[in-house]
């Protein structure tokens, strides 16, 4: 099996989320983004098995188009939507987000749960400027940088899994540059990283290793895993994932 199969054994359609999330906050970063109705058009990109594009869709009236590329996600998405009575407003479709090919203007709404690092934040931001009505909006969720000065295990980490993590003041700053204004932002609480997230995710990675013990390939999947959670928990004081709404200028 390649490596990315073995990563999809692990993140499995199955579990709850494949981020920090929760719906409490899903629905409070919705709060702030005024006149969503019948005919506001929503982008939900990265949507992954949609547990904040259902959320979205009910506790509003908008129509939603959830990107995902990886199928499996896509298809779980599709079928919990047609079980909740969402099809008409929901369609999830498998799509690079990193490859829009929608017509200018096509989205009121832009939200993005813990998936813009793949683009990069300016580069999505800017990306996405294209597709949006005059006026639009765009939600997302970003790791930060919670304290200064993390310790040296935490730093390395984060060097060499996303180099571009920031903090807070930063990332405003990049929000600003991008020719957005910010409308809110805030701090998402530490159990949307373990209840939905990390959790079923530690059961799924115990599960793994037991059942491909003998595998090398599959141990080294399960070990990076396995990393970034522990460094969650020895380290969460000092970086979190905050929610940034903003107005397109």
């Amino acid at each position: 099996m390649t490596m990315t199969s073995l990563f999809f054994e692990i993140f499995h359609y199955s579990l709850p989320r494949q981020g920090p999330g929760d719906t409490t906050s899903t629905l409070k970063a919705l709060s702030l983004v005024p006149h969503v109705g019948p005919t506001t058009r929503v982008l939900d990109v990265g949507c992954g098995t949609g547990p904040q594009t259902l959320v979205l869709a009910q506790h509003s009236e908008a129509r939603i188009t959830g990107i995902d590329s990886h199928e499996p996600f896509v298809s779980a998405l599709n079928a919990r939507s047609r079980a909740l009575g969402l099809a008409d407003r929901i369609e999830a479709r498998v799509g690079d987000m990193r490859r829009l090919d929608y017509p200018s203007g096509s989205f009121d709404l832009i939200w993005c749960e813990g998936a813009i690092y793949i683009m990069g934040f300016e580069t999505a931001l800017r990306d996405w400027r294209t597709l949006l009505s005059p006026g639009g909006h765009v939600v997302v969720s970003e790791v930060c940088w919670s304290q200064p000065n993390p310790p040296p295990e935490c730093a390395e980490f984060w060097m060499r899994e996303y180099p571009a993590i920031r903090d807070v003041p930063e990332m405003l700053k990049a929000i600003e540059q991008c020719e957005y204004e910010t409308i809110g932002h805030f701090t998402l609480p530490t159990s949307s990283w373990w209840d939905d997230f990390y959790r079923p995710l530690q059961e799924s990675v115990t599960m793994f290793r037991e059942r491909r013990r003998d595998e090398p390939d599959a141990q080294q999947v399960a070990a990076q895993t396995q990393r970034e959670i522990d460094i969650w928990h020895a380290y969460s004081a000092f970086y979190s994932y905050e929610f940034f709404v903003m107005r397109a200028r």
